[in-house]
């Protein structure tokens, strides 16, 4: 099969904080040089604190989301109780693994994976964040920030000239706007802020009080104060 035919998601980034992660994916998939859709959702709860987010294979991705979703649901109703945030990541290895065959053959997917973690012995080490490779290999990203995607290198980029560490949940919302916009400048598989449509990334945090998603007014908020800031630069 064309890898080209099926429609494809990027970008997805995640940053840690003292009260938990901000997840935030941009909303555009592409097939081929063609954009497929302009409002796919690319980041959702994966259960009550923790966050998934996809790139990849569109279709392949989200049936994985759904999965894990139902999976965890399941061993919460059978066990009495969550599993470890250690564990859901090690779950989702195990069914990235088990997508091998397909993503030899060109339809791959890969999520970003974090949560609070309710376990933590360390009060500012909540938040933890989880990247994976194709075969199913597990990471944990400890410098405070990861993401996945076509446009991952320039999202990197632009958060590691602005993040720090200890930034609260409301800065790191505001700095994943910011590092999908600067994505979305450079790659073209990535969808910038759409004012006129009112498409907007989609942002989601998972702290004590559980998972949360900005609403389209906050991200637009955030989305206008980066367009501004860059428009008032020379070059921009």
């Amino acid at each position: 099969m064309n890898a080209d035919l099926a429609p494809h998601a990027t970008t997805i980034v995640a940053i840690s904080t003292a009260e938990g992660v901000v997840m935030a994916g941009d909303r555009r998939a592409t097939m081929g040089n063609l954009i497929a859709s302009r409002d796919i959702e690319k980041v959702h709860p994966a259960d009550p604190y923790s966050l998934i987010g996809i790139a990849g294979t569109a279709g392949v991705g989200i049936e994985l989301m759904r999965l894990f979703q139902v999976e965890l649901q399941h061993y919460e109703k059978i066990e009495g109780a969550m599993l470890s945030l250690d564990g859901k990541a090690n779950r989702l290895a195990a069914m990235i693994r088990q997508n091998l065959g397909a993503a030899m053959q060109g339809l791959a997917v890969i999520p970003l994976f974090a949560g609070f973690d309710l376990d933590a012995k360390t009060p500012g080490k909540v938040g933890r964040i989880f990247s994976f490779d194709i075969a199913g290999g597990l990471y944990e990203e400890h410098g405070g920030y990861d993401a996945i995607g076509s446009g991952s290198l320039f999202a990197k980029s632009s958060l590691k000239k602005r993040y720090k560490p200890g930034v609260s949940i409301t800065e790191a919302a505001q700095l994943a706007v910011e590092a999908l916009y600067d994505a979305a400048d450079d790659d073209t598989a990535t969808g910038g802020p759409d004012i006129i449509r009112k498409l907007f990334p989609i942002v989601m945090t998972a702290t004590a009080e559980g998972t949360h998603r900005l609403t389209d007014e906050e991200t637009a908020a955030m989305a206008e104060t980066v367009i501004a800031a860059r428009t008032q630069q020379p070059g921009a």
